[in-house]
């Protein structure tokens, strides 16, 4: 897909992508505090799904554009892997082994899900 094709086929996203720059730099030339900027920015980028549209903006760079969102998006997975480990070993060490079972079990039905989800995303085209 070309840049061209890609804003002609998501103005929603160009105008939210716009819109959020708008309201940071504002935010910004008001001299709010920088931690309610990064909240704002993120509840923003949730709501309106704009990570994804960055993140397929950025994949349209020739190249090296895939391999920036790999590295971005390998990184999730680790960090929701990591928190369950660790949460695991915080709730051995209070006594819930038998809650652990059922945590563990959600976070890699989780895991597998997001995985599942990409791979038929891939394969079965919306369009």
């Amino acid at each position: 897909m070309k840049l061209g094709q890609f804003i002609k086929s998501n103005p929603k996203t160009i105008l939210a992508l716009l819109g959020i720059g708008i309201s940071v730099y504002l935010m910004l030339a008001f001299n709010l505090d920088v931690r309610a900027i990064t909240i704002i920015t993120l509840l923003l980028g949730f709501i309106t799904n704009i990570f994804v549209g960055l993140a397929t903006l950025v994949g349209l760079i020739p190249v090296i554009g895939p391999l920036i969102v790999k590295v971005f998006t390998i990184p999730f997975f680790w960090l929701l892997n990591g928190m369950g480990y660790f949460t695991s070993a915080y709730a051995i060490k209070k006594g819930y082994g038998r809650d652990i079972m059922s945590h563990r079990l959600i976070t890699i039905t989780l895991l597998t899900g997001i995985v599942l989800g990409y791979i038929l995303g891939h394969l079965i085209p919306v369009r």
